[in-house]
Order: structure tokens, then sequence, then C-alpha cells
């Protein structure tokens, strides 16, 4: 059984930079059938956008989605892990601010990013979350 974030974690990362639009990121989540994409700078990590963030805090607001930018739209508490951290302490830190996916960050890099549907498959794979999280997309 995985120890480390290292073990579950996605390294295939989208990323955006900041001066990108809500739409251009939208249409990214929707071409690479992913949640979330990392916005970076020179390789540094800003912040995390999620599918949810661009409906609540952009289109749900009728903001022109090719003029606001990606950062406008983000999550503004950036909570990350390391490869190195434990799954329990990822576990927590998703639990305490209330998270589904955690960036995991070397050096304020992005190498990857954890997932609640990566825990559920790793805890057991064989519950409702796991079950879900482990079927092929729905498109």
């Amino acid at each position: 059984m995985a120890k480390h974030v290292r073990d579950i974690m996605t390294s295939e990362l989208v990323t955006a930079e900041p001066q990108a639009s809500v739409s251009a990121v939208a249409r990214m989540m929707r071409d690479e059938d992913v949640g979330v994409v990392l916005v970076t700078e020179d390789g540094h990590l800003r912040c995390l956008v999620s599918d949810r963030d661009l409906v609540v805090r952009a289109f749900a607001e009728g903001v022109d989605p090719d003029e606001t930018t990606v950062m406008q739209a983000a999550s503004e508490d950036l909570v990350t892990v390391t490869p190195d951290d434990t799954l329990d302490r990822a576990v927590r830190l998703m639990r305490e601010h209330a998270v589904r996916r955690l960036p995991v960050v070397e050096d304020d890099r992005p190498v990857g990013i954890l997932a609640l549907g990566d825990l559920a498959i790793e805890r057991d794979e064989t519950s409702a979350l796991g079950d879900i999280s482990a079927a092929r997309p729905n498109t």
C-alpha cells in the first residue's frame, strides 16, 4: 500500500499562464479532460483553478469569459503537498481545507497533483468513490 504522495500522484499536469482567459482555460479543461488547471508563471505555481471555480466565480457572475483572466476566477487559498508527504497528511489537509485536489510541489514548482479520487482508489477501490474514480470518463 502506498504511503507517500509520490506513490499515487498524477504527474501529467495541465498548466496555464496567469493572463490566460477563462474561456481558454475552460476549453483546455474540455480538451484535456481534466477538472483542474494549475496556473504557473515562469514554472512557479501561482494558483489552481477548478471547473467549479470557473462556474461559480466567472460564468455565474456573468463576466466576459474572453476578457476575464484565470487569476480572477482562481481559488485564492492554495494548499499544497510535497511528493514526500504522507498520504495521511494529504487526507488531513483535504479535510481541514475542504479541497478535493492538492497540487504537489517541489521548490515552488508543480510536479504533480493529488486528487480525492486517487486516494479513494488507493485506500479502497471497491468503495463507491473508488469505483467511480477508477471508471472511464462518461464523455
